[in-house]
């Protein structure tokens, strides 16, 4: 576990990015930004590419939830799933759930996490972690039967990676970047912010 000499906010509610944080950080406090990322971009928050556009989110949601919380190191994230040009957010129902999947299993994509942290000092360091996936094809009724048993309408692109999930043929790159947090390049910037204290050695 990393030891943080501040208090650290997770800037979301998501279940699957609180376990993650789990596995670095033994406390930490969650808070809802009020950022809408399905909506329209927030002031400063530019289109450009995907990876610009995560990386905006997470910059406004780590940010607003700082203004809050002056004394903690918050952590934003937004993570977004790009297929054949295409930016795929939160289905807005069932059938735009479905519409995705077909997509999805049939098309080579990439999902994109952008990450911002803000420290109580100011300091800020914000990245993306892209990941390459190939999913086996799925039919219509797998599609529908997906749908209908998970919560795919809170997930970009209507779907979230289990562990070794016999849905994906082919990964390049974190696979807890699919799931909303990539750990590794995060736990690196994490020790860049705060480098790891030498224990004080006693003279023999």
């Amino acid at each position: 576990m990393l030891e943080i000499p501040v208090p650290v906010v997770l800037a979301s509610l998501s279940p699957a990015r609180r376990e993650l944080l789990k596995r670095l950080l033994a406390r930490f406090d969650v808070m809802a930004s009020g950022v809408d990322e399905d909506g329209p971009l927030p002031a400063g928050v530019g289109a450009g590419t995907p990876e610009q556009r995560a990386v905006g989110l997470a910059q406004a949601k780590a940010r607003r939830v700082s203004r809050l919380r002056s004394e903690a190191l918050v952590i934003g994230a937004d993570t977004v799933v790009v297929c054949r040009d295409e930016v795929l957010g939160k289905p807005a129902g069932f059938s735009d759930a479905a519409r995705m999947l077909r997509q999805l299993t049939t098309t080579p994509h990439r999902v994109v996490t952008g990450v911002c942290l803000v420290a109580p000092d100011g300091r800020e360091r914000s990245f993306h972690v892209t990941t390459g996936l190939r999913m086996r094809p799925m039919s219509d009724a797998e599609v529908r039967r997906y749908a209908r048993q998970r919560d795919v309408l809170n997930w970009a692109g209507a779907y979230a990676l289990a562990a070794d999930d016999p849905n994906v043929q082919e990964m390049h790159g974190s696979d807890t970047n699919v799931m909303g947090l990539p750990l590794e390049r995060l736990e690196a910037e994490l020790k860049a912010l705060y480098p790891a204290r030498e224990s004080a050695r006693g003279l023999a």
